[in-house]
C-alpha cells in the first residue's frame, strides 16, 4: 500500500504532529460524559445478586419478597435468561445469570431493578437461593488432574483447552547445542484496575427498540450478543460507547453486567442503569492469569539459539471468555521477536473456579516473554556474554517468515536495543556498579491487531465513511472505540493530512452502531493499523472524486493537481487554483454530501498457517520493544526501588509523537507493577484484596523516571507506516526489572511479583550455598548427554 503524503505548504504535516487529542477539552474540563454520567427520565438502579460459593448447584432461587418490595420494578434470574454466550465462537459458556451452577465467588445469580440504590440492595438480601455446595478447584495444575464434580460436564480434566505445537526438529536443536537450560516460572494472577468501573444504562422504546450505553471497548460484539441473549433482531439494537475511562483489554469482552441491565430494563420497562462497585470490578475480572512457564532452551556456546521447548499452563478461572486465544498467544509469540529455528509448545488453559480471565495489556504474551527474556539473560550469565550481544546475536533478518509462519516485514528491534544501550550508558553500568545497585535489560514485542477476527466472518475488519458538506467540514464516521488510547485522533490526522486540510475542518463520529459502520473494537492494538489503513482509504476516495471535478473546471490533468492548506492548485502553474470548499461544491453537486469509504482487511499472506491454533498470532505487523532497567535493592529489607527505565518502541511511524510517548510510558508503568507489586491474593476461591488500596497498583511514588524514545521502522503496509504503539513495551518491563535486580545482587526471581520477602528469601539461599562451597555455575561443554543448569 502506497502511503503518499500532501505536506501543507505552510502549516507542516499533521503526521508526526505533537497535538492534543481531540477529546482532551472535554475531559479536562469535565464536560464529557463517562457512562454512570448519563441519566435517563425514570432510571432505574439495577443491582446484581452474587454467589458467596465457589462451585454451588442451584436448588432454587425464591424471589418473592424482593418482587413485594415497594419501589421495585424487576427481579431477572437465570431461568429467563437462558441463552449462552462468549466472546469466542468456541466458547459460549456463559449466562447473563447462573442457571444451574455458581462457578465462582461472585458469580452472578439474579439481578433487581429498584427506584434507589438502598432500595435494590434490601431487594437483594430479601433473595433466597437455595445451594448444594460442591468440592471446588483453585490450583489449576490440581484441576487438571480432576475426574468428577467437573466445573464444565463438557470439558474434561477440566481442560478448557490444549494445543501442542512442534516446529522445526526440536530434539536435533537440542542435540546440536552446547548448552541447554531448564527453568520453572511462575507469573501471579493480575487485573487491569482502571479508574473507570463498569457502567451501563439500558433503554427500551415502546417499538421493542433497545438502546445501551455502555463502558465498552467492544461495542460491536456487545450489540451482537444482546441480540442473541436477548433474542432480538440486530437491527433492533443500538450500542453507544461515551467516553471509556480505561480499558486495557477488561472491556474488550462482554461483561455480565451490560446484558444484565437490558434484562432487567426490558423486564420493569423503564431504563435501567448498573454501575460496578469496585469489588464487583475486581470480581469481573477478566485480567491477566496466573501462569506456570516451563522453559527449556538450547543454544551454542556462542549464544545462537537452537531449540525452545515450553510447557504452559494458565488458571482461566470459570469460563472460557478469550482463553483460547490467551493460551495461544503464549506459544505462538514466542516467535517473531529472534530467529529461532526449533520452537515446541504445549499450552493447557485449565478452569477453576475463580473470575474468569481474559485480555489485558500484552494479552497472552506478557508471562512468556518474562520466561523467555529472563532465561535468556540466565543463559548470557552463564555463558559470559553480554546480554546486550546474545540479542543481537538471534535477530530476525526480516521481511521472513518465521518458523511457525507469522511474516514479519518492518522490524525495528535492533534500532530499539541500540537506543536503550546507549542512552542508559550499559557498557558503563552493566556489572560494574557497586553491591545493590543494577541494570537489566530485555525486549517484547505485539501485534498490530489480529490478522483472524474473533468471529467467523468474511466481512472487512473495519469500514470508515467519510462525509464533506459544502461549507467543506469533512466527518468522519467510524465504529472503532477510543479508549483514552488516541484511536480518534489518529483518524483525524490521516484523514487531514490525506485531504490536505487542517485538523480543525475534521470532525468525528465514533462508536455508535446506529451510526458508523462496523469495526470489530479496541483490542489487540488493532485500531491505528487496521481503521487507520480504511481511513486513509476512505480520504484517498474522497480526495479523488474532489479532484477529478477540479481537473475538469481548471481544464486540466488530475494529475498535475494537489490539496494543501486547504487549497486545490497545480503543481506546476499555481494560477490554476480553487479553494477547497469550491472544489468540495463542484463534487457534491446537488446532493447535499460528498461520500467516500474505506476498508481494511489484512492480506491473505499475513493470516498465518493452516494448522490447528494457527489463526492466533499472525498480524500484519509487529511492534518492538527494548528497555534497560536501573534499580537499587536494599539487602537488609530486600526492598527494590526502580531509579529508572529507558524504553524504546518501534512503532512503526507516529502519527502523533506525544501520544506514543504516552503509550509507551503508560505500558512501562503497568509493567513495573506486574513486576515488583500486583498479585491477587485468593484463599479458598475468595479475593482478598478487591480495592485499590489492597491490590496496590503502582501509584506515582513508585513511578521511575521513565525515558521513552520512538523508532520508526515505517511498515510498508501501515498507515503511512504506522503500527502498534499501545501494548508492545509493557512486556519488557517486568524481565528487564529482575535482571537488575540479578545484576544488582547477584540473585535470579523467577516468581512474580519480585517482592522483598522473595529477595531475603533468595539471598539468605545464596549465602549458604556459597558457604557449603556447592555451587559451581561455569558452562560445562555437551559430551553425550545434554548439560541442564536450574535456575534458582
Amino acid at each position: 500500500m502506497s502511503n503518499s503524503l500532501n505536506f501543507p505548504k505552510s502549516g507542516g504535516s499533521p503526521i508526526g504532529a505533537r497535538i492534543a487529542m481531540v477529546d482532551s477539552v472535554e475531559k479536562v474540563t469535565g464536560s464529557g460524559k463517562y457512562a454512570d454520567d448519563l441519566t435517563l427520565p425514570g432510571m432505574l438502579v439495577g443491582k446484581i445478586l452474587h454467589s458467596p460459593h465457589a462451585h454451588a448447584r442451584i436448588r432454587s432461587i425464591d424471589t418473592a419478597a424482593a418482587e413485594r418490595l415497594p419501589g421495585v420494578f424487576a427481579v431477572v434470574t437465570g431461568r429467563e435468561t437462558p441463552v449462552k454466550y462468549g466472546i469466542l465462537p468456541i466458547g459460549h459458556d456463559e449466562t447473563i445469570f447462573a442457571v444451574d451452577k455458581a462457578l465462582y465467588i461472585g458469580d452472578n445469580v439474579a439481578g433487581v431493578a429498584a427506584e434507589t440504590e438502598a432500595l435494590a440492595e434490601e431487594a437483594l438480601r430479601l433473595i433466597r437461593v437455595d445451594y448444594e455446595i460442591l468440592p471446588a478447584y483453585f490450583d489449576p495444575e490440581k484441576s487438571m488432574l480432576a475426574e468428577q464434580n467437573l466445573i464444565h460436564e463438557d470439558r474434561p480434566h477440566n481442560i478448557e483447552k490444549d494445543y501442542h505445537h512442534h516446529f522445526g526438529d526440536v530434539q536435533a536443536g537440542f542435540a546440536a547445542a552446547d548448552y541447554v537450560r531448564e527453568d520453572r516460572f511462575e507469573c501471579a494472577e493480575v487485573t487491569h484496575a482502571a479508574l473507570e468501573p463498569h457502567s451501563t444504562l439500558a433503554k427500551f422504546d415502546p417499538d421493542g427498540a433497545l438502546t445501551v450505553w455502555s463502558s465498552t471497548q467492544v461495542p460491536y460484539y456487545l450489540m451482537k450478543t444482546l441480540a442473541a441473549t436477548l433474542q432480538m433482531p440486530e437491527s433492533q439494537v443500538r450500542v453507544i460507547k461515551p467516553l471509556v475511562g480505561g480499558g486495557f483489554g477488561g472491556k474488550s469482552e462482554v461483561i455480565p453486567l451490560e446484558l444484565a441491565s437490558a434484562a432487567l430494563a426490558r423486564k420493569a420497562g423503564r431504563p435501567v442503569k448498573i454501575t460496578y462497585t469496585r469489588e464487583e470490578v475486581f470480581l469481573a475480572h477478566r485480567g491477566r492469569p496466573r501462569q506456570f512457564v516451563e522453559l527449556k532452551t538450547g543454544v551454542t556456546r556462542d549464544g545462537r539459539l537452537t531449540a525452545v521447548d515450553a510447557r504452559i499452563i494458565q488458571d482461566g478461572g470459570a469460563y472460557c471468555g478469550y482463553g483460547v486465544v490467551t493460551i495461544l498467544y503464549s506459544g505462538q509469540l514466542l516467535n517473531a521477536m529472534y530467529d529461532i529455528p526449533n520452537v515446541k509448545f504445549d499450552g493447557f488453559r485449565v478452569l477453576t473456579n475463580k473470575p474468569a480471565c481474559g485480555a489485558m495489556r500484552g494479552h497472552g504474551t506478557v508471562n512468556t516473554r518474562f520466561a523467555f527474556e529472563q532465561q535468556l539473560n540466565m543463559i548470557a550469565a552463564v555463558l559470559g556474554i553480554d546480554p546486550v550481544e546474545i540479542r543481537r546475536i538471534n535477530l530476525l533478518h526480516a521481511p521472513c517468515i518465521t518458523v511457525n509462519g507469522l511474516r514479519v516485514l518492518s522490524y525495528g528491534y535492533p534500532e530499539c536495543i541500540d537506543k536503550v544501550a546507549e542512552k542508559s550508558g550499559w557498557k558503563e553500568k552493566y556489572g560494574k556498579q557497586g553491591y545493590g545497585k543494577g541494570v537489566g535489560i530485555a525486549g517484547s514485542h505485539y501485534v498490530s491487531g489480529a490478522a483472524n477476527p474473533i468471529i467467523r466472518s468474511m466481512m472487512p475488519h473495519t469500514r470508515v465513511n467519510l462525509s464533506i458538506d459544502a461549507t467543506g467540514t469533512v466527518t468522519i464516521f467510524t465504529g472503532a472505540s477510543e479508549i483514552g488510547q488516541g484511536s480518534d485522533t489518529m483518524h483525524v490526522q490521516i484523514v487531514a493530512a490525506e485531504l490536505g486540510v487542517p485538523i480543525g475542518r475534521v470532525k468525528i463520529v465514533a462508536a455508535d452502531t446506529a451510526l458508523t459502520p462496523v469495526d470489530l473494537g479496541s483490542y489487540s492494538s488493532r485500531v491505528t493499523f487496521m481503521a487507520g489503513n480504511a481511513a486513509l482509504e476512505a480520504a484517498r476516495d474522497a480526495r479523488n472524486k474532489i479532484l477529478v471535478v477540479a481537473a475538469k473546471k481548471l481544464a486540466t490533468n488530475i494529475e498535475r493537481l494537489t490539496i494543501e492548506d486547504g487549497e486545490v492548485f497545480c503543481i506546476d502553474d499555481e494560477r490554476l487554483t480553487l479553494t477547497f470548499d469550491e472544489a468540495v461544491r463542484l463534487a457534491i453537486g446537488p446532493r447535499e454530501t460528498l461520500m467516500a469509504t474505506g476498508i481494511y482487511a489484512p492480506p491473505e499472506d499475513a493470516q498465518g498457517g493452516k494448522f490447528k491454533g494457527a489463526g492466533v498470532g499472525p498480524s500484519p505487523a509487529y511492534s518492538y520493544s527494548a528497555q534497560v532497567a536501573e534499580v537499587t535493592v536494599d539487602t537488609e529489607t530486600g526492598e527494590v526501588h526502580v531509579d529508572r527505565i529507558t524504553a524504546a518502541h518501534d512503532c512503526g511511524k507516529a502519527i502523533n509523537p506525544i501520544n506514543v510517548e504516552g503509550q509507551i510510558i503508560g505500558s512501562v508503568w503497568m509493567g513495573l507493577g506486574q513486576a515488583v507489586q500486583e498479585e491477587m491474593v485468593w484463599e479458598g476461591g475468595r479475593l482478598m484484596n478487591a480495592g485499590l488500596l489492597e491490590y496496590r497498583s503502582a501509584s506515582t511514588l513508585e513511578s521511575p523516571p521513565i525515558d521513552a524514545i520512538i523508532v520508526e521502522s515505517n511498515d510498508p503496509e501501515g498507515p503511512f507506516g504506522a503500527k502498534e504503539a499501545g501494548e508492545g513495551s509493557l512486556a519488557a518491563t517486568i524481565p528487564a526489572v529482575a535482571h537488575a535486580v540479578y545484576d544488582a545482587v547477584g540473585v535470579w526471581i523467577n516468581t512474580l511479583p519480585i517482592t522483598p520477602e522473595k529477595i531475603l528469601k533468595a539471598l539468605e539461599a545464596k549465602q549458604k550455598e556459597l558457604q557449603s562451597s556447592v555451587v559451581n555455575s561455569q558452562p560445562q561443554t555437551k559430551t553425550g548427554n545434554l548439560h541442564k543448569d536450574n535456575g534458582r
